[in-house]
């Protein structure tokens, strides 16, 4: 029980890290109202799911599968600061941005999720 914690604390950490370092990097390079770098974070987190959820299903492997999906992408994608900038978009009264953010988020979400599953699932 505790080797499966520890996965998932490693896994946990090592995405949070990308996702703090995704972050910096797009803040860098990109400045306005919508928050891309939470975007393409979690666009990026729901292709990775499908691509290791279409693996797994054939290979099974939990320590492998707590440490990449529930520890990596747990870490890595982030509900909680999407839900904040929608927030933070509807106080500012941003509403297309918000719309755009809420809608985009959640379509192309489940579309990249579809896509990683199909991906892989066709090469197997």
């Amino acid at each position: 029980m505790i080797k499966q914690f520890v996965l998932v604390g490693l896994g946990g950490a090592l995405g949070s890290m990308l996702r703090y370092g995704t972050s910096l990097l797009t803040s860098r390079y990109y400045v306005n109202i919508f928050p891309l770098a939470t975007f393409i974070i979690n666009i990026l987190g729901c292709f990775l799911i499908g691509i290791l959820l279409s693996y797994f299903s054939k290979n099974n492997s939990s320590g492998l599968q707590l440490l990449l999906i529930t520890g990596f992408c747990g870490g890595y994608t982030t509900f909680s600061t999407f839900s904040a900038e929608n927030i933070a978009l509807w106080q500012s009264q941003h509403y297309l941005t918000l719309i755009a953010y809420t809608l985009g988020s959640i379509i192309l979400g489940c579309l990249a999720v579809w896509l990683g599953l199909s991906l892989f699932i066709a090469k197997q």
